[in-house]
């Protein structure tokens, strides 16, 4: 069979470029249907796997709901570090990938939406060698924030993404090219595949408040049910928002007012029983532990300073600094070392902690950073795990059965799960699986001034030291931190609800509200997703605290 000239003319182009100008060698053309669609970017509804995929799998005009899926299939004629060669002849492969990577363009109706050059490093170096063929999810509503390419698309929809779907019939395209970041210059090559796609976006939802009931609360163990008064219609729509993927990946919403429940919602198949994983709103426990742990005289103070605990010298990159961290500053997160998680360059970023076989000495093996204005405020994992580790150290029969005795047993809870570090501590990190409505404890304790059932767990002391805005968080307006808790405002309507709280990846939060009678808890699997956080604020603002205030 004839090939069509121009395929032919792309081939033939690539086969000269890979004799003269590979830098690696690459998989090379994979297919029949590779070579019928070299340079094509095709868009199907379903995860098909490039050795099955046939043209009437991919589509050319697609309805793009709330729960919608899109994956791609993008067909090159050589390797990322290849094309990248081109633009940089003089860098060898392994700068290649630190420095360069693919720029992805999306355009809504032939305008430019959002153009983004991906961070070196994802795809790994090896897939960046090789791979000529991409198959990724844009959107996977059951494996969120699993890939690099269900990034990419959230940071579009954050960045006028989302406007430009208005309801209504639209044309996708997207185009993919390669870039190198060389000093202060970034260079961008041809085009190497590029695709469309007709869209008929109906992510409006139509409710219907006669349909949707709200689920009937019955007791639970320290929580009454209350009879608080609230704007039902609110609640009852942000339900329907809910359930039809307006707020993704919610499953949990609990409201407990005066100390007895409000509103007990659950979604995507969980219940008052499942337990959940809040990632970091973990981290919080472990300042209740320090707390408890001081009362009872196993510490001294938050003042105590590491080299009370451990021998510094014996780890890598020594300072006298070092010396002087104390356990406040793992509380409030401003220890001189140099641990950042919201830098992918710092040495202490959390994702090169949990490869490490040990993760207490990864944290105490850091360089220091001087160059950052002593006592700032940097979000570091790394800390806790040691906070972890020194309270495991210091109280009766280890951490994990001290927080059962003297939080969780006097609270009730009595199913829960912990992680654990390498070295099998409970994991203060984050990740500690319990049901929603035993967060919603946690919260009330909190609410309570440290008191369950008239026994008072938590100093009142410890609570007003937690909820004091030692630091700033940097980069926020208005915005502080406590001792691994987190302090903000809501306005609604004109008025303030100010809040300290615990947050976690995917979108979980358990919010105390001093000046106000409510404990809110939201659990969430939006694990990895830019939107998780944000839509969490909209409820807030939007649903849950004017159904609250009547404003």
């Amino acid at each position: 069979m004839r090939l069509p000239l121009l395929i032919f003319f792309k081939i033939l182009v690539a086969g000269l470029f890979a004799q003269s100008k590979d830098l690696v060698t690459n998989q090379g053309i994979t297919s029949a249907f590779h070579r019928e669609n070299l340079g094509k970017i095709l868009f199907t509804a379903q995860n098909i796997p490039v050795a099955k995929l046939l043209q009437k799998d991919v589509l050319t005009e697609y309805t793009l709901t709330n729960k919608s899926d899109l994956f791609m299939t993008v067909f090159m004629g050589n390797s990322m570090t290849n094309y990248m060669h081109s633009l940089a002849p003089h860098l060898p492969a392994d700068s290649l990938v630190k420095t360069g990577n693919y720029q992805f363009s999306l355009f809504i109706d032939n305008r430019l939406v959002y153009e983004s050059n991906l961070y070196p490093g994802a795809p790994n170096r090896r897939v960046q060698d090789t791979a000529t063929v991409i198959s990724k999810p844009l959107i996977d509503n059951k494996h969120e924030g699993v890939y690099w390419t269900q990034s990419y698309w959230q940071r579009f929809l954050l960045n006028g993404g989302d406007s430009a779907l208005t309801d209504g019939k639209h044309l996708l395209h997207m185009q993919i090219r390669p870039y190198v970041q060389l000093q202060n210059e970034i260079k961008v090559g041809d085009i190497i595949a590029e695709g469309s796609l007709n869209l008929t976006v109906q992510r409006s939802i139509k409710i219907d408040l006669a349909d949707i009931r709200l689920n009937p609360l019955q007791p639970y163990p320290g929580f009454g049910i209350s009879t608080d008064k609230f704007d039902r219609k609110k609640i009852i729509t942000l339900k329907a928002h809910i359930e039809q993927g307006t707020y993704k990946h919610i499953n949990g919403l609990i409201i407990v007012s005066n100390g007895n429940l409000l509103i007990e919602e659950y979604f995507n198949g969980e219940n008052r029983f499942t337990l959940h994983d809040p990632r970091s709103v973990g981290k919080s426990f472990a300042s209740t532990i320090t707390g408890i742990a001081i009362q009872e005289g196993y510490l001294k103070d938050e003042e105590q300073r590491l080299s009370d605990f451990y021998d510094l010298d014996r780890f890598q990159h020594y300072a006298a600094e070092k010396e002087d961290v104390s356990i406040k500053d793992l509380l409030t997160m401003s220890a001189v070392i140099d641990g950042d998680d919201n830098s992918f360059n710092s040495p202490g970023n959390e994702e090169n902690m949990y490869p490490a076989k040990n993760w207490v000495k990864f944290a105490l093996d850091l360089p220091v950073k001087l160059a950052r204005p002593a006592g700032e405020w940097h979000y570091f994992t790394a800390g806790v795990v040691v906070l972890g580790d020194i309270l495991h150290k210091c109280v009766p029969d280890g951490l994990e059965k001290y927080a059962h005795l003297k939080l969780f047993k006097p609270l009730g809870i009595s199913e829960y799960e912990w992680s654990y570090t390498p070295q099998h501590v409970a994991n203060t990190a984050g990740g500690i699986r319990l049901r929603a409505l035993d967060f919603a404890k946690y919260g009330q304790l909190y609410k309570n001034e440290g008191k369950w059932n008239g026994r008072q767990i938590l100093p009142v002391q410890w609570i007003k030291k937690t909820f004091t805005r030692h630091k700033k968080i940097t980069g926020r307006m208005d915005e502080y931190y406590g001792y691994l808790f987190w302090n903000k405002k809501y306005r609604v309507a004109g008025a303030t609800y100010e809040t300290w709280y615990c947050t976690g990846n995917g979108g979980n939060k358990i919010f105390i509200f001093p000046d106000h009678p409510w404990v809110i808890v939201v659990t969430a699997s939006a694990y990895g997703a830019p939107y998780a956080h944000p839509q969490v604020d909209k409820m807030m603002t939007e649903y849950i605290l004017p159904a609250l205030t009547g404003k």
